[in-house]
């Protein structure tokens, strides 16, 4: 082999070496795992005097303030995750926070706070105003909440555990394993964990192509001091099973329930002169053990409220066993009842009016009929019910709350606090079909009454449940003219209702959909219907109420009912 020849072939030997190396290289810089790390002051990006917030095993939106020490959270944050019993009361700019027996408040930039009229005091402000958001020291969320938390820094965060026990992932970190940004190796990383470091396994990964084109699975994970990304599932061990416990002692609440079923019938009282016929009305009645007139209306935004109540009428009541549990309602047209309860001044002034004539006409409960409240104020409801119950509590006074039934718009009257902070929670189970709705229905169909029973249970205790039926029916008037119906309808008694029908020669058939009887006839152009309310629809929602075995029924109203309905409720009872 020539000279000139072996050079050639050297050469190509070296060129061919060198592209294999290149190609190494590549396949190595290809596959091989990333060492680029981020800083974590780039992760939270916190500014001075922030601190960033993990809950649990999320990272919350809103930073904290970090001031002299401590740790102050906003107010919607503490309200929504960690104790919905403290109130921001925005408009006097105060906190409140409402146990059993008290009402605990905190104005803003104090330290003092006040249980009831005693004062003591924070070393530090607990409550702070920035723009429109309250912050709130978290040691003083703490003290009256199932929390804990541990504070890191380089940047400042806060990790708050807050939901105990409930079992969440876990698995323990092997050798080199790194928590990266993305579920990627070329991903920058966030923690280099040490052996058998301890992370919350969020999300369990599957095996994928990643965007390197590795084959790869990659878990979704939370370091302990709050940092979110991903490890690869090989670097972690095995996924194990664990919850925190706490000490904390939720406070527990006393509630004042009759013996036996709860027979309530609502008496509706416009006049000071309709008390006089209360004893006439309840001797013709079996088995009822409560009647609710309707005394007390909100009047104004002040807290005021006109009265009706009548010592003549409680001690007619009382003579025949019937204990009297005065309505307060929000019907008034000079009244809105959010911007009664939205200020804490005004708010109590209601509480204090009410059970000043609690106790004046020595009633045994206080019945709330609020339904013109606002979604923007069921929070403010709520803290109304809380405060109105410890005055009740206080006075061996019994407090139920009128409800419509549960829905995805009715949410905000928050049935669970309700009973866990008063003592029955009625569900109105009637007006299905009212007087504004769009096409004619029954007032209140079998389906309607199962559903509110069941709905409401889910939310409130049997024992603490009244579920109310109606003694009334609608007669629809639909007419028709140039094409379009127009719809109109009456309230009419059980015994009016159903010989209204029958004068006008219309007959009733059973209905299985409605579970009431039917009847419809024209007259003029004008077609009547009415899904008639009797003894017999009436007891077939009862068995449905019963067999739930709730606290007992509700009758709207006294008066509009047939005689004989009487011998079959008693037998419900």
């Amino acid at each position: 082999m020539n000279k000139q020849k072996k050079l050639t072939l050297t050469f190509i030997a070296l060129l061919v070496l060198a592209i294999v190396i290149a190609g190494i290289a590549l396949l190595v810089k290809r596959y091989m795992p990333s060492n680029r790390e981020m800083a974590l002051t780039d992760y939270f990006k916190v500014s001075e005097g922030e601190m960033q917030v993990i809950l649990q095993d999320q990272i919350y939106d809103t930073k904290a303030l970090y001031e002299n020490g401590q740790i102050y959270v906003d107010y919607g944050m503490v309200h929504d995750y960690l104790n919905s019993r403290f109130y921001w009361d925005s408009k006097e700019n105060q906190l409140l926070y409402t146990t059993s027996t008290a009402v605990i408040s905190a104005a803003a930039d104090s330290q003092d706070y006040y249980t009831n009229k005693s004062k003591a005091s924070m070393d530090y402000p607990i409550v702070k105003v920035k723009g429109d958001t309250a912050y709130v020291a978290l040691d003083y969320v703490k003290e009256r909440t199932a929390l804990d938390y541990k504070k890191y820094d380089k940047p400042d965060r806060v990790v708050i555990t807050y939901r105990y026990n409930e079992k969440a992932d876990y698995a323990k970190a092997k050798k080199k394993a790194r928590i990266r940004y993305r579920a990627s190796i070329k991903s920058d990383i966030l923690v280099k964990l040490k052996e058998d470091d301890q992370v919350r396994v969020l999300e369990q990964g599957d095996s994928t192509k990643s965007g390197d084109g590795n084959e790869s699975s990659f878990d979704k994970v939370m370091s302990v001091d709050g940092v979110v990304g991903y490890v690869r599932r090989k670097d972690l061990g095995k996924i194990y099973q664990s919850e925190y416990t706490t000490d904390f002692k939720e406070e527990q609440y006393t509630h004042i329930l009759k013996d036996g079923k709860v027979n309530l019938v609502w008496h509706q009282v416009t006049t000071s002169a309709a008390n006089d016929g209360v004893l006439n009305l309840l001797n013709a009645t079996k088995g009822v053990n409560v009647v609710a007139p309707t005394w007390f209306t909100v009047s104004g935004n002040h807290g005021e409220i006109t009265s009706l109540a009548s010592d003549a009428y409680v001690s007619r009541a009382r003579s025949l066993g019937v204990d009297v549990w005065g309505v307060c309602n929000d019907f008034s047209n000079d009244s809105k009842i959010g911007k009664v309860l939205e200020r804490t001044t005004t708010r109590q002034k209601l509480e204090k009016n009410l059970i000043a004539e609690a106790i004046k006409y020595s009633l045994d409960g206080i019945n709330i009929d609020f339904e013109h409240v606002r979604k923007a104020n069921g929070d403010d409801f709520i803290q109304f019910i809380r405060e109105l119950g410890i005055m009740c509590r206080n006075n061996g006074v019994v407090l139920s709350i009128d409800n419509y039934p549960p829905t995805s718009y009715s949410m905000y009257y928050n049935r669970k606090e309700q009973a866990a902070v008063a003592d029955y929670v009625i569900t109105m189970a009637y007006d299905e079909y009212y007087a504004g709705s769009e096409k004619a229905g029954p007032v209140s169909s079998l389906n309607y009454v199962t559903d509110s029973t069941e709905n409401t249970l889910k939310e409130v205790p049997a024992e603490q449940t009244i579920i109310a039926l109606p003694f009334y029916s609608r007669l629809w008037k639909e007419t028709t003219k140039d094409g379009k119906v127009k719809l109109s309808s009456e309230a009419y008694g059980m015994h009016i209702a159903k010989e209204s029908m029958i004068d006008a020669g219309a007959k009733f058939e059973w209905n299985d959909e409605s579970g009431m009887n039917y009847a419809e006839y024209t007259k003029d152009g004008v077609v009547y219907k009415m899904w008639l309310e009797d003894q017999t629809s009436l007891e077939e929602k009862m068995k449905v109420v019963s067999d739930h075995q709730t606290a007992g029924y509700a009758f709207w109203k006294l008066g509009l009912e047939d005689s004989a309905v009487w011998d079959m409720i008693i037998k419900y009872m």
